[in-house]
């Protein structure tokens, strides 16, 4: 698949990019040759071939979830640039703060 030129600009300025004429060229050939490859790949019988979630068989990239001791508040808020009770103190964010 051959993208066109006008495609490739279109693409662009989604992406809020200024491109050159040269870059639009480039990447006009870039992105018909990404295009042409999955096309290949859509060529394949992938029918007996089960979906995964992982390419690693039964490997987790998640930690289990444990609790663990954190760090003590006082820690915590010593750089803090403003704090109170025990908490980070922020400027009102909705308007005033009501008294």
């Amino acid at each position: 698949m051959s993208l066109k030129i006008e495609e490739v600009q279109h693409i662009a300025k989604l992406a809020k990019l200024d491109l050159s004429d040269e870059v639009l060229a480039r990447y006009r050939e870039q992105l018909s040759d990404i295009l042409a490859h999955i096309e290949k790949l859509n060529e394949l019988d992938t029918s007996g071939i089960s979906p995964m979630a992982n390419a690693v068989r039964g490997a987790s990239p998640l930690r289990a979830d444990e609790t663990r001791p954190s760090l003590p508040t006082e820690k915590l808020l010593q750089n803090a640039p403003d704090a109170e009770d025990g908490q980070f103190k922020v400027p009102a964010v909705f308007g005033e703060k009501k008294k």
